[in-house]
């Protein structure tokens, strides 16, 4: 009975928000099976993150700024980049501005359900821990994910130079906020709270204009209003 709250404790809120992002693709929904499995490989790389994460701090550990900056916000979220990349980039299903978003906030919350697990069985699924992580650090990587997805969205979209560059944009943005987060929590040990509540908001909103923008690319928008127009 403990390992079933545990788990179910550790896997609802990244379930509910991939449901949430799943239920936001407006005109062309991506295959369940597609989303399910970017949701398994995000929760696969949680092994490779902790070995190479584990060979940075033997190397690394305790240089100041190393660790959040690279150690925890670069390595989890190169891996998701690279993941996505070679998986999603080029496939038949990426149709849409949106569908990225969608296929990276799977992947992410893939990875934080898997951290989630190994946290809650360690804390023996204590409501208010889980609780914080449910708002904080799932609904983070959550956040980083949709990031991540826009601009690799807009790179799929777009030729040339300008392609490249929102590529990159892709991978060094959600980097970014993924290592001030984590700055924040190793700087400000007792007032974390106080700047991680406001950037969270912050994200939220920012990520709500990236969905509308990319549901307003969608190639498939002119023909879902002239069906409504029909009907």
């Amino acid at each position: 009975m403990l390992v079933f709250t545990i788990l179910a404790s550790a896997l609802a809120p990244g379930l509910s928000l991939l449901t949430y992002f799943y239920l936001k693709d407006k005109y062309d929904q991506e295959p369940l099976h597609m989303v399910l499995r970017m949701f398994l490989f995000g929760f696969l790389i949680v092994i490779p993150v902790l070995i190479i994460q584990k060979g940075m701090l033997n190397w690394f550990g305790g240089i100041m700024f190393i660790e959040p900056v690279f150690i925890s916000g670069g390595v989890e979220e190169f891996l998701k980049w690279f993941v996505l990349f070679h998986l999603i980039y080029n496939h038949v299903e990426f149709d849409e501005p949106y569908d990225s978003i969608l296929y990276s906030a799977a992947i992410s919350l893939g990875f934080a359900s898997a951290e989630n697990i190994l946290y809650a069985w360690y804390s023996q699924g204590a409501f208010a821990p889980m609780m914080i992580r449910a708002m904080l650090p799932v609904s983070g990587h959550a956040m980083f994910g949709v990031i991540m997805g826009y601009y690799l969205g807009r790179a799929k979209f777009s030729k040339g130079s300008l392609s490249r560059r929102f590529l990159l944009m892709s991978l060094l943005i959600p980097w970014a906020y993924h290592a001030l987060y984590d700055l924040i929590l190793n700087t400000f040990k007792n007032s974390w709270l106080w700047f991680i509540v406001p950037m969270m908001v912050l994200l939220w909103y920012g990520a709500m204009g990236k969905i509308a923008r990319a549901n307003n690319r969608s190639p498939f928008r002119m023909i879902h209003k002239d069906e409504e127009v029909k009907t």
